[in-house]
C-alpha cells in the first residue's frame, strides 16, 4: 500500500527578540501602531504539515508520495525530501510564487508576533489526484491546506474508491459545515485534537459522540493525556504518551503522530500497536527544535518502543524491508 500525503509545505522563519514586546508598544497609541524589532537570531526551518508527515513516515521506513504546490524557492527543500527517499513527483512548482512561509518572532516572555504568507499553497486546489494512478490499495492523507483543496481531494478519493485519513487540523476554524461533511463522508479515519472535535461538532450541530461514530475509525489526541481511538463510535483503545527525555518544541508532535498512525493503518496493524507507534513518533519529534530536525534508526525506535511500553514491536518486520 502506497501512502500519499497531501497538504501544506512551508518554510518557518524563527526569530528571537532579546527584550519584551510590551516595552516597545504604547498602549494609548494602538490606533497608529508602527514598531520594529531588532532580533538576535533567525533560522529557516523546513515545515508545513505535509512535509512534516512525509519526513516522519520516511524515518519509519515508508516512501510516501507527496502531492501539493510549492514555490520557486523550493529546490533545497525538495532535495532534502528526496534524500530521505520521499517521492516528490506530485509536487508542482508555481514559478511566480514563493513557498508558503511563516514568520515567527518570539520575545523573552514567549509572546509571539506571527505573519503567514500562503504563497504557492493558494494553488493547491488546482492539483488533482485523478491523474496519479492511485487505486483502492493506496492510502491518502488529507491534511491541512486550503479548504477548496481539502474538499477536492476528499471528493476525488470518494470518486476513485481510495481510502483516506481526514485530518483538517489547524484548518478546522476555516472549514464550514459543508466542507467537514464532505471530508467525513468517505473517510476511513478521522483525526483531530479534543478542541478541534469540539469545534467541528458545534459547526455540524451534533454531539461529539455522534461525530466519533460518523467514521469507522476516529482518533482524538489530547496532548499530555495521550490519545483515544474509537471504532464505530465505541472507545476501543486508550493510548498513553511515550516518556519524553526533554520537551524542546511541541510544534511537530501532531504531524509525527499522524505519520505513525498512517503507517499502522497502511500495514493493518492492531489498534493498540498503531497508537503506540504514533505516540512514540510524536515523542521523538518534540525532543528537537523544528519539525524535521529529529532522526532515529529503526533499531533505536524499536528499543525505545520496548522501553516505553514494556513489549516488543511485533510489527517491525512488516515495514523493515522498506528501510
Amino acid at each position: 500500500m502506497r501512502i500519499v500525503v497531501t497538504g501544506s509545505l512551508a518554510f518557518d522563519y524563527i526569530m528571537d527578540f532579546p527584550g519584551y514586546f510590551k516595552d516597545h508598544m504604547l498602549m494609548e497609541k494602538q490606533h497608529m501602531l508602527s514598531v520594529s524589532f531588532l532580533v538576535d537570531s533567525m533560522k529557516r526551518l523546513r515545515g508545513g504539515v505535509a512535509g512534516n508527515i512525509a519526513y516522519n513516515l520516511a524515518l519509519l521506513g515508508e516512501r510516501p508520495l507527496m502531492v501539493g504546490t510549492v514555490g520557486q524557492d523550493f529546490r533545497d527543500y525538495r532535495t532534502w525530501l528526496e534524500s530521505h527517499g520521499i517521492d516528490t513527483s506530485g509536487l508542482v512548482e508555481i514559478p511566480h510564487e514563493f513557498t508558503a512561509s511563516c514568520f515567527i518572532n518570539t520575545d523573552r516572555a514567549n509572546n509571539q508576533i506571527v505573519a503567514f504568507y500562503p504563497g504557492a499553497m493558494s494553488y493547491d486546489h488546482q492539483i488533482s489526484l485523478v491523474d496519479l494512478g492511485l487505486t483502492n490499495q493506496d492510502l491518502v492523507l488529507i491534511s491541512p491546506t486550503t479548504p477548496e483543496a481539502i474538499e477536492r481531494y476528499a471528493l476525488e478519493c470518494q470518486q476513485l474508491g481510495i481510502p483516506y485519513i481526514f485530518d483538517p487540523g489547524k484548518q478546522s476554524p476555516r472549514l464550514d459545515a459543508e466542507h467537514i461533511q464532505v471530508g467525513l463522508k468517505g473517510a476511513k479515519v478521522f483525526i483531530g485534537n479534543d478542541y478541534e472535535f469540539g469545534m467541528m461538532a458545534r459547526k455540524l450541530e451534533m454531539s461529539e459522540a455522534d461525530l466519533f461514530a460518523s467514521v469507522p475509525l476516529t482518533v482524538v489526541t489530547r496532548g499530555e493525556a495521550g490519545s483515544q481511538i474509537y471504532v464505530d463510535g465505541r472507545l476501543a483503545a486508550e493510548i498513553p504518551t511515550a516518556p519524553v527525555r526533554e520537551v524542546v518544541d511541541p510544534t511537530g508532535a501532531g504531524d509525527a503522530y499522524l505519520a505513525g498512525l498512517a503507517l499502522g493503518i497502511a500495514h493493518d496493524l492492531p489498534i493498540e500497536t498503531t497508537g503506540r507507534i504514533a505516540a512514540l513518533a510524536a515523542t521523538f519529534a518534540i525532543e528537537e527544535r523544528g519539525c524535521q530536525e529529529h532522526s532515529y534508526s529503526r533499531e533505536a525506535f524499536a528499543e525505545r518502543y520496548r522501553s516505553a511500553f514494556g513489549e516488543e514491536l511485533p510489527a517491525l518486520a512488516a515495514f523493515a524491508a522498506a528501510v
